[in-house]
């Protein structure tokens, strides 16, 4: 998962700015980690009148990445630590886990590097 992350992070600065990847001495540094994978029921729905049992009508899959940024041309907008997340409602009856995890945890890592890039370079 952290590989798919970094691929797809350096994919997307790569195409949206004029910024070419190098090993070291970098104008920019870009460093996180995927801090989180969680999966918690939202949408309770009731099923039994008066004795009624509780179901998830929904499961949230939220993922949890901290970022630290370093300018080196200027530290104006620099940040370490910040947490970025961002999550993914579906249907566990009708779409399963095991064989969505693929599209949904790169649905929610596309929002996430958004997130990323406009709190770093989109203000230049």
């Amino acid at each position: 998962m952290s590989v798919l992350f970094t691929e797809k992070l350096k994919d997307y600065f790569q195409r949206n700015t004029s910024l070419l990847l190098v090993k070291e001495d970098g104008d920019l540094e870009i460093e996180g980690t995927i801090e989180d994978f969680s999966l918690s029921p939202v949408a309770p729905t009731a099923e039994g009148g008066r004795d009624s049992q509780y179901f998830s009508g929904l499961t949230r899959l939220t993922l949890r990445v901290n970022a630290s940024y370093l300018n080196n041309q200027d530290d104006q907008f620099n940040y370490e630590n910040k947490t970025f997340s961002f999550y993914k409602d579906f249907n566990q009856n009708t779409e399963e886990l095991s064989s969505n995890e693929q599209e949904f945890v790169e649905e929610i890592f596309d929002q996430i590097i958004l997130d990323i890039f406009n709190s770093s370079v989109a203000n230049w």
